[in-house]
């Protein structure tokens, strides 16, 4: 079953400026159609190993969020605790494993606190961007920057609601100016969360309000994704026609296109994973729940055409091929797919019948092969990953594990096929 996608009047009117695109995917995914669920194969022979665990305080501790990668293999992120005050970090990871704190987190009216789902973003000039779920003048969370040489500022505090966001959970996309786009979970005119354009001198703007009814999405956790017409994409985790979640897309002109989520059909829920946009304007992305898995419905990953058509591309069971898909999906020159799941696998030390998650590839052809079984209770491994995954030009792959390592308080991955 699929539902077509539907056109909603926006609330926030503002014309989005429409720049040359820096984050569109060249990527060939048109060849992945609809493909039924597959279970899981064997790991393939693959070297994978913690390239650095995460020493709690005043370290980071428990990173949620997913990684981006410069040029120069070097990975940043953040955790949602740790540093001098528990309220998170900003880090660095060399390719050699080599960690360096860029930013601790101080809260309060000056500064943000608890970075969440969000992954950062980068600029030519090596300056990062993001946002924290809490902090700033109204401890509604902010926007920041941190310079290559490592000074934070804040950009923006959010007011709440009814007239601005609350809570941003997702990422910032960015366009060839400079501007920042991104979501909160809270706020707007019915406290269901906006999508928000941030300008080079500060000056924020609502674009979209949420209101949580059968026509619009409700709670937007998901990074943004930005094509080269200036349009937005992203998920939120409530609202719609089923009162399962959405697929939205906030056009150039400040009208929204969406999709609807039905549950069992289709999955529900998605959450704090971003969409993949190929080519062809496809989009790809996973619902945390949901979806007709063996195991009762734990979360699929999903394809929408342009024209709104959704397939259920892979159903997770729970069991050995992974469950409850958090974040976004990574993908190779020829289609496939690339992620993690919180739950499921066969890992060692987990607990039973929820598991620890996996790392996962789906193939073109429909198939999905584990690649990993992450595990608790050894210094070597760490267990429910978050954040998915980015992969390099040699096809490596790096993530994030919410627990674990060495310590006990997360690690970065790195798996080498």
């Amino acid at each position: 079953m699929s539902t077509r996608l539907r056109r909603a009047k926006s609330k926030g009117g503002a014309r989005l400026r429409a720049p040359a695109d820096t984050l569109l995917l060249l990527l060939a995914l048109g060849a992945a159609a609809a493909m039924p669920a597959q279970s899981a194969s064997r790991p393939p022979a693959g070297t994978y190993s913690l390239l650095y665990s995460f020493q709690c305080h005043p370290d980071g501790n428990q990173p949620i969020a997913g990684l981006i990668r410069d040029s120069s293999g070097n990975l940043y992120g953040t955790t949602f605790r740790g540093g001098q005050d528990e309220y998170g970090t900003v880090f660095k990871v060399t390719s050699g494993g080599t960690e360096s704190v860029l930013h601790r987190f101080a809260g309060g009216p000056s500064d943000g606190s608890n970075p969440h789902y969000g992954s950062l973003t980068l600029d030519a000039k090596g300056n990062i961007y993001g946002t924290t779920l809490y902090g700033g003048e109204f401890n509604y969370g902010t926007v920041f920057k941190v310079t290559a040489t490592g000074r934070e500022s804040v950009l923006y505090s959010f007011a709440g609601p009814p007239s601005d966001g609350a809570y941003p959970y997702g990422g910032l996309a960015r366009d060839s100016a400079g501007n920042l786009y991104g979501t909160t979970g809270g706020g707007g005119t019915d406290d269901d969360g906006v999508v928000f354009k941030l300008t080079t001198g500060g000056t924020e703007s609502v674009l979209h309000s949420f209101d949580g009814s059968p026509t619009d999405g409700a709670k937007p956790s998901s990074n943004l994704t930005r094509d080269s017409s200036g349009n937005l994409y992203g998920t939120t985790y409530q609202g719609g026609a089923s009162s399962m979640g959405t697929v939205f897309e906030v056009t150039a002109t400040g009208s929204e296109r969406l999709y609807s989520f039905e549950g069992s059909p289709d999955g529900s829920g998605p959450h704090g994973g971003g969409l993949l946009r190929d080519t062809s304007g496809n989009l790809y992305g996973v619902t945390k729940i949901g979806g007709k898995g063996s195991g009762g419905g734990n979360g699929v990953v999903f394809k929408l055409t342009p024209g709104g058509t959704e397939s259920v591309l892979l159903n997770f069971n729970n069991g050995s091929g992974g469950g409850t898909p958090m974040d976004g999906l990574a993908a190779d020159g020829v289609g496939n797919l690339y992620g993690t799941t919180e739950g499921g696998g066969s890992g060692a030390g987990c607990p039973k019948f929820a598991g620890c998650g996996v790392l996962f590839e789906l193939t073109t052809t429909g198939k999905e092969m584990v690649l990993h079984n992450f595990a608790l209770g050894s210094s070597s491994d760490g267990a429910f990953p978050q954040g998915g995954v980015v992969r390099d030009l040699s096809g490596k792959l790096y993530g994030t594990l919410a627990s674990g390592g060495a310590y006990g308080c997360g690690a970065v991955f790195k798996y080498t096929p």
